[in-house]
């Protein structure tokens, strides 16, 4: 019997077929999907900030981790390596990186949304892990949904429709 999985923010799940993995509200926050496709192994992380040097050392928890794009992919990764996935069949998906906000920093700086993204693929490009589709930018939110028994991925936003990456 399959499962739904419902990844918050700053959290991550691996899962296997049948199951489905759900995350909410990606406004500038990042959803990235992997998935290895021989063993239908798939882990999805809701990525709320670029980079790990914000975090407090002192409390280097696995939930502070998982907020940031530079440690949430090797976390997320690790873990599915862990339940039988094979690194080198591993590819990705993205969505979110909104602009959700006016920001009254220079255009030049770049939105969180911006910055997330870059430091998304900045992280996937070391890694040596494909991006195989995206649904970024712009200014709504998403919902993504992540079917473990195809590899799928839909993404709804509100007055948008359904998309499959």
């Amino acid at each position: 019997m399959s499962e739904k999985y419902v990844i918050g923010i700053s959290d991550q799940k691996t899962a296997h077929s049948p199951d489905m993995l759900i995350t909410y509200a990606l406004g500038s926050c990042i959803g990235i999907s992997l998935f290895d496709p021989s063993t239908s192994i798939g882990g999805l992380a809701h990525i709320m900030l670029p980079d790990s040097e914000m975090m407090n050392k002192k409390n280097n928890t696995k939930t502070d981790r998982m907020k940031y794009a530079d440690t949430a992919i090797i976390d997320l990764l690790k873990d599915m390596i862990h339940e039988g996935a094979n690194r080198k069949r591993i590819i990705a998906r993205i969505a979110g990186g909104a602009n959700m906000f006016k920001s009254a920093l220079p255009i030049s700086a770049g939105t969180i949304g911006d910055r997330n993204t870059h430091a998304v693929k900045e992280q996937l490009m070391k890694l040596k892990i494909p991006l195989v589709g995206e649904d970024i930018g712009r200014d709504y939110g998403r919902t993504m949904f992540f079917d473990l028994t195809t590899g799928n991925i839909s993404i709804q936003s509100l007055g948008k429709g359904v998309m499959e990456l």
